[in-house]
């Protein structure tokens, strides 16, 4: 019996084991207060006051692996063709020209001039029209009506929560603009001085400009991350920016760096192809009365701006939203989220009222000040 009891005692240790372990169990369940990776996203929800669509999407399992690889694998084979496309063009026009005339230092000092003028520009810009843009860069992030961004911003601290971020604003606006117009001024400069490449029309020609100016704030995008930030989420922004980059690491801030680049390109192509066009077919009168001459230039300004920003407006909120994202999300989450809480059109409306507003006065601005800060270089350096 001795031999059975001692069984019957070992087979009464293992069930003990079981309930004094249950309880070291109980840590990898979530507990109530405890936190997970959803925790944060709530804990933003919250404070940020998303609606359910958006916190029950987050909620909701991440996407499958395979679906985000063929979405990065399109957009990148995309890009490339694009790419080799261009290049392909600029060498077979190199290669065919018999008269090239190469003009490098004009060429040089066409983009010089045209970029210091551009960022010439920009600063008076940033400190006129920064309001504005701060309420645009909300929309995109949270989606409300001009009237209610504007009360809700004003609530967060008054008339200087318009002009959080504007420091950097200040770096970035007049770089990116530099990089914008010497690219328009040095590549048309360069594309005249060739017999094959002159000949193409001036909306082709512009296509060399809009790449060298995506790929030119790509670079920049840490510095529109930590302006954009400020701007959409306020006070907060330094300290979540900070977090990020603890968690993720510096390249955190060049999310939505690929976004930026294709709204730059989708932004920039149609701007200035717009302008350039205008300005070869609408003739330019003379500066006296100088109200006719500075109505072209207002003309041409508003126009270019409304047809850049209806084309390039849903790729600048997929870009806000996943730049300023306390957490990461990818391109077709950001849009997900968007399309859940607003709906396709909020996708493609979002801030649009306000960002046609916005770059409609400082298209007008820019296209009058450009103009007169690049006339003022020329003369200097004739």
């Amino acid at each position: 019996m001795s031999s059975t009891a001692a069984p019957a005692n070992g087979a009464q240790t293992p069930p003990k084991s079981p309930t004094q372990k249950s309880p070291a169990r109980s840590p990898t369940r979530p507990a109530p207060n405890a936190d997970t990776e959803e925790t944060p996203l709530l804990a933003a929800a919250r404070e940020e006051g998303r609606d359910e669509h958006e916190e029950a999407a987050l909620l909701e399992p991440s996407q499958d692996k395979s679906k985000r690889t063929k979405s990065w694998w399109f957009w990148r084979i995309l890009w490339t063709v694009l790419a080799a496309l261009v290049l392909a063009v600029f060498i077979k026009g190199w290669i065919d020209a018999k008269d090239v005339d190469f003009d490098l230092k004009g060429a040089l000092k066409r983009a010089l001039g045209g970029g210091l003028s551009g960022a010439a520009a920009m600063v008076l810009q940033v400190i006129l029209l920064m309001w504005i843009r701060t309420i645009m860069n909300y929309q995109y992030r949270h989606g409300s009506s001009l009237t209610t961004a504007t009360k809700t911003l004003y609530a967060e601290g008054g008339i200087p929560r318009f002009y959080q971020g504007a420091g950097w604003a200040l770096i970035q606006g007049p770089v990116s603009r530099f990089g914008d117009t010497a690219a328009n001024a040095g590549i048309l400069a360069l594309l005249q001085s060739n017999g094959y490449l002159s000949q193409l029309p001036s909306l082709i020609q512009t296509i060399f400009a809009s790449v060298c100016a995506a790929a030119f704030r790509m670079i920049l995008t840490p510095i529109d991350t930590f302006k954009t930030t400020m701007q959409a989420q306020g006070s907060r922004g330094t300290a979540l920016l900070r977090k990020r980059v603890k968690e993720n690491g510096i390249g955190s801030l060049w999310w939505g760096a690929f976004a930026t680049a294709a709204a730059t390109f989708v932004g920039h192509y149609p701007w200035f192809a717009t302008y350039n066009f205008l300005s070869e077919n609408i003739e330019e009168p003379p500066k006296h009365p100088l109200i006719v001459w500075l109505a072209r230039l207002a003309f041409i300004g508003f126009c270019a701006s409304v047809i850049s920003d209806s084309v390039s407006n849903s790729l600048r909120v997929i870009k806000t939203y996943r730049q300023v994202n306390d957490t990461q999300v990818s391109y077709t989450e950001a849009a997900r989220l968007v399309i859940l809480q607003d709906g396709i059109l909020g996708l493609f409306g979002r801030g649009l009222k306000t960002r046609i507003i916005a770059n409609g006065l400082q298209g007008i601005l820019f296209s009058i000040l450009w103009k007169l800060f690049l006339d003022l270089w020329e003369k200097s350096t004739s």
